[in-house]
């Protein structure tokens, strides 16, 4: 019951949003706020009574909703998911507080949209009856569409429309390989039904098994997103509101791996298997790629963006790298990334608000103005380029480890990557922040509100970065499930 919670919180605080607003123009983010708070609040209480990776469902939830056509409610959670939730819901509070002073206009309809967008997230990290899913991946794409096309800047529209036709179209490919799915598990069994659990181990051709599975991957890869179908992303995330481009960074670009992990590899094990040259070539195009990238913008917003589908190459590498030190790896990556990259545009958005520009040649300087500010900017640029004792660290060198057992030269082209990271990240903070200010700029430094947000997500990346254990634990049981899925193809 505590699932449906989680989701019916945020849909019910988004709801009253606009309504609190017409009283008063402050209480749509002080509802917003507790309702994230207290969504972190309870998954911290799952994860402290049962996320300690003793079991494979550490909740579950099974209401008959369209018994006729095999649709339930079916909501559980595993340590995989588990994870996933707290960084939705501490993110979630993280975006709310970044948006607080920025956001001016239709206040209550900004917060509707942005616990909405959460809601779909969450649904998508806990449905376990894909009618469900495809319900919760859709629900995201409105709610973003609207943070983008409302409250972006200049090229607003573009972005929007661009992101919308990206995400819309490989989810309809994906609707349509569900219902393959379905209707292959119907035929062989004679029962209907959407169900994960039962139609694992479907029984499928080996032709038919891969072009189903190209219709989750398709999903999947423009979310993640996998070079070269990552061209809505830069745009999105440089036009988007500070909010908008956190939870798209930090939260939506998470439910592509997670599709990866929970869908793709467990229903299609072998046609998966089939694919994994493909993959990982694409994750190591998308590691260099990305730095590269990165290395050559000016607007900052759209340096941080490109730096997102670098460090999104190493968690497709460690996924597809089949065995558990990456798999370890590639999940410390998802939630040390929304962390890391989630705060830089916390801090690029709180620049543009000040100076009223993202184009680093108009930065330089600031430390002396801003040293708070700049101190953080310098932080999660270390933790960007992976600096040991940070969680990014921890992530990556467990995808390089696992990695480097099956394909050599995927290892070195991905610690290439690394390499990379480190003179986009370090040029970042010496065009920003150091040099002369010869702007002449004046700004005033991190507020209490923004400082504490920022300090408490520099305290998970040191916790992660120094004693990562706690998360290992509580993903091993899904990591263990998923090695028998690649234990099963060996045998094979």
């Amino acid at each position: 019951m505590i699932l449906v919670w989680l989701i019916a919180i945020l849909i019910f605080a988004g709801a009253v949003a606009p309504l609190a607003a017409r009283w008063n123009p402050r209480a749509p983010r002080w509802i917003a706020l507790i309702a994230t708070l207290l969504d972190l609040g309870l998954t911290l209480g799952i994860w402290a009574q049962g996320g300690d990776g003793s079991t494979r469902w550490i909740k579950q939830v099974d209401w008959p909703w369209l018994p006729a056509f095999g649709i339930h409610l079916h909501l559980a959670v595993d340590g995989l998911s588990l994870l996933l939730l707290m960084l939705t819901f501490f993110l979630g509070a993280i975006a709310v507080l970044a948006s607080w002073t920025e956001i001016q206009s239709s206040i209550g309809f900004f917060h509707l949209n942005l616990l909405w967008v959460l809601a779909g997230i969450a649904g998508v990290f806990v449905a376990l009856d894909l009618f469900v899913f495809y319900f919760a991946w859709e629900l995201m794409l409105i709610p973003m569409y609207f943070l983008i096309a409302i409250w972006g800047h200049e090229r607003r529209q573009y972005a929007s429309v661009k992101f919308f036709l990206f995400t819309q179209l490989s989810g309809l490919l994906m609707l349509a390989a569900i219902l393959a799915l379905y209707f292959a598990h119907g035929q062989a069994t004679g029962v209907y039904t959407f169900d994960y659990l039962q139609l694992l181990g479907t029984p499928l051709s080996r032709q038919a098994e891969f072009w189903i599975m190209l219709g989750f991957v398709a999903a999947f890869a423009v979310k993640l997103p996998v070079v070269p179908f990552h061209t809505w992303l830069p745009d999105a995330h440089s036009e988007a509101s500070t909010a908008g481009s956190v939870i798209l960074a930090g939260l939506l670009l998470k439910t592509g791996a997670y599709g990866f992990l929970r869908f793709v590899i467990p229903l299609f094990p072998n046609a998966a298997h089939e694919i994994t040259p493909v993959a990982l070539a694409l994750a190591t195009l998308g590691i260099l790629y990305g730095a590269v990238m990165a290395f050559a913008q000016t607007d900052l917003k759209r340096l941080v963006a490109y730096t997102s589908v670098s460090h999104l190459g190493f968690v497709l590498l460690g996924i597809f790298a089949w065995n558990p030190l990456a798999l370890q790896g590639a999940v410390m990556t998802m939630i040390c990334h929304g962390f890391s990259t989630g705060a830089l545009f916390v801090l690029a958005g709180a620049l543009q608000e000040r100076i009223h520009t993202r184009d680093l040649s108009q930065m330089g300087g600031l430390w002396n103005t801003a040293p708070r500010l700049s101190g953080a900017g310098l932080f999660f640029a270390l933790a960007s380029l992976g600096l040991p004792g940070l969680g990014d660290f921890v992530g990556e060198i467990l995808v390089l480890l696992g990695v480097f057992r099956v394909s050599t030269g995927a290892a070195v082209a991905a610690a290439i990557g690394v390499l990379a990271a480190t003179f986009y990240a370090l040029r970042m903070v010496q065009r920003a922040f150091h040099g002369e200010n010869v702007h002449h700029w004046r700004i005033p430094d991190l507020t209490p509100r923004e400082g504490a947000a920022i300090a408490l997500m520099m305290a998970v990346l040191l916790w992660l970065g120094l004693y990562p254990q706690p998360v290992f634990n509580t993903f091993r049981p899904a990591m263990d499930w998923l090695q028998q899925q690649v234990n099963t193809i060996v045998m094979r």
